[in-house]
């Protein structure tokens, strides 16, 4: 066996000693060859497909792509010669076919052959090198300035030429152009519903066909016959008037569990405040992306608007092409939807930025609430789309006096209430022991699916997992986000411990996103809303669909802020207002008006 492309600085004796101690292997596309963590006990040698590099994060929503590669490439040489745990995980991201020598083979090759494995090693550190050094170069370039990238500059200058072209267009074009995209966006929300889950393995296609129309239809109910470029008005008393004006052109991240609503979402509100956008999909969810950015194209170019409006990046995604986007100079504004980490590097790119908090909803059920209509909106909001939706509910406060009312209104609805005995098994098999969080493989599962992955069974069809929990304030999966239909369930005394374990529970993960009270009482209500730290308060709502304004007079939003509370600069659901400078033309004012001070004075007893 030959090997051509590989070991070039071996003499042709060492190169065939090795080339017997190879194994071929094959891998289909989205096998995993190795894992971060795993014992270094082979190198792989790449003969033909595509490899990705990636890190093993506990957030779904945050690129962890570190590079790709492909034939010619040697994988997982540096676990080979230093024997400890792999550094990063290789997926097959296409057939791959590879060379593999074992680490057991190599400490033969040792014994029985030393100038071979001598030769072989030095030739495996060279490659090893030769990544460090590449790698010092891709820290470089995160830290400082990046080399261009004439993917990222095309992309941009053909954005900023789009949307120089678009920023005058008149508010009714606009709105018909709005009108027309989120038609086609209805038409086809089953089919990219379908295609996303089939692409992602995660949530269900139903309640994402209902996600896309709502991010259709409800955004755009929204945004028409508003005011998203030019004048805004004037105030009569200060003469001061307010014009909008579009910040240019935005860079929008697109999570993985919400791929073509909040791409539905960000064209409409970036196109209705004049803004150019490039989309930047999550690397899962390619596919779809470009389903849904050739839908647009066909729009734009149908209605006579620069086709270029709207662009998306069609290259395989990474940490680096992520961060050279963000810092480029003639992107305006970051739209960041995603995880804890992708959020904060937009936040420290250097350009403004528009991010959101993770969540971890406290759900305080209060002893007058209707325990029926509570539960029915906690089972419907934490089984949608099979739990991924951050604003759902995470964590059921209850008062110990209708506890026994709540746990058999939620069985009534489809929840699997746990024992004590149930909730110790379930979660010795669904948390990951290496990172005390909810395994990967559960997230946007359904309740039915973990259920029978852990064992869990009921005479009805298991709809969400309720796991009754008691913290210590200690790092523990129950009082965290879970985008999984699981809920916890903590005991509570009284109001005052109630809210108590709200804000504990935000203070350790979601402050600054959402919280919710089911109670009858209005003061009631009011203090905990006073009390909560975050951005939005639900009353008597599913939280699922609550944030979003389906249930509630909230904004139509796929970006929700989460303010100081959460390290982001707004509270809002992010929306077209978000997305533009305001201009103030402020008029001198006659001296004697009610808004005029007299000239050179701060006021009449103290000359200025």
């Amino acid at each position: 066996m030959s090997l051509p492309g590989f070991f070039d600085s071996l003499s042709d004796v060492h190169r065939d000693t090795v080339a017997k101690l190879l194994t071929e292997v094959e891998f289909p596309a989205g096998t995993t060859i190795f894992t971060e963590g795993d014992a270094g006990d082979a190198a792989y040698f790449i003969d033909a497909g595509d490899v990705r590099i990636e890190l093993e994060l506990p957030e779904v929503d945050t690129e962890s792509v570190l590079r790709y590669e492909g034939p010619g490439a040697t994988l997982g040489e540096v676990a080979l010669l230093d024997r400890l745990p792999r550094s990063a995980t290789a997926i097959a991201d296409t057939p791959v076919r590879a060379r593999m020598i074992t680490t057991a083979s190599l400490d033969e090759l040792a014994d029985r052959e030393p100038g071979a494995a001598l030769a072989l090693t030095l030739e495996l550190a060279r490659d090893a090198t030769a990544k460090l050094r590449t790698l010092t170069s891709q820290v470089s370039d995160l830290m400082f300035v990046a080399a261009p990238d004439p993917v990222v500059d095309d992309l941009v200058g053909r954005a900023v030429a789009a949307q120089a072209q678009f920023a005058e267009w008149p508010e009714d074009r606009v709105d018909a152009l709005l009108g027309r995209l989120t038609a086609t966006f209805l038409e086809h929300a089953e089919e990219l519903a379908t295609a996303t889950v089939e692409e992602t393995r995660i949530g269900n296609a139903g309640d994402k066909t209902l996600k896309n129309m709502v991010a259709a239809q409800g955004v755009y109910d929204s945004l028409v016959g508003q005011v998203g470029a030019g004048p805004i008005g004037t105030d009569e008393k200060t003469q001061v008037t307010e014009i909008a004006e579009a910040v240019g052109v935005v860079f929008g991240l697109v999570p993985v569990t919400n791929p073509v609503a909040t791409a539905y979402f960000k064209t409409l509100v970036c196109l209705k405040s004049r803004n150019a956008v490039i989309l930047s999909f999550h690397h899962a969810v390619l596919g779809v992306g470009s389903r849904v950015g050739a839908l647009i194209h066909d729009v734009l170019v149908a209605e006579g608007a620069p086709a270029d409006l709207v662009l998306w990046v069609e290259k395989r995604g990474s940490r680096k092409l992520t961060q050279q986007f963000m810092s480029h100079p003639d992107v305006s504004l970051i739209l960041a939807t995603g995880g804890a980490a992708m959020v904060q590097a937009a936040y420290s790119s250097g350009t403004p930025a528009l991010g959101v908090g993770p969540g971890n909803t406290p759900c305080w059920i209060a002893p007058d609430a209707d325990l029926a209509g509570a539960a029915a909106s906690i089972v419907m909001s934490k089984s949608f789309d099979n739990g991924v939706i951050c604003g759902a509910e995470h964590n059921l406060v209850v008062d110990r006096a209708v506890r026994d009312g709540l746990v058999a209104q939620l069985e009534s609805q489809g929840a699997a209430v746990l024992s004590p005995d149930e909730a110790e098994g379930f979660l010795k098999l669904a948390v990951d022991p290496a990172t005390n969080r909810f395994r990967g493989e559960m997230v946007g599962q359904s309740a039915a699916t973990i259920a029978a992955f852990t064992g869990l069974s009921r005479p009805f069809e298991i709809k969400v997992i309720v796991v009754p929990a008691s913290w210590d304030g200690e790092d523990s999966p129950l009082a965290g986000e879970k985008m999984t239909p699981v809920l916890s369930l903590f005991d509570v005394s009284g109001d005052d411990e109630a809210i108590a374990l709200s804000r504990r529970l935000l203070g350790y993960m979601g402050s600054g996103h959402t919280s919710i009270v089911h109670s009858q009482d209005p003061d009631r209500i009011s203090r905990f809303g006073a009390a909560m730290p975050t951005s939005r308060i639900l009353a008597n709502s599913p939280g699922a669909h609550g944030v979003f304004g389906v249930t509630t007079g909230l904004v139509p939003s796929l970006t929700l802020g989460c303010g100081t509370y959460g390290g982001n600069s707004t509270t809002d659901n992010v929306s077209f207002k978000n997305l533009r400078n305001v201009k103030r033309l402020a008029r001198v004012l006659e001296p004697g008006t009610d808004s005029a001070a007299e000239p050179g004075t701060d006021d009449a007893d103290h000359p200025g």
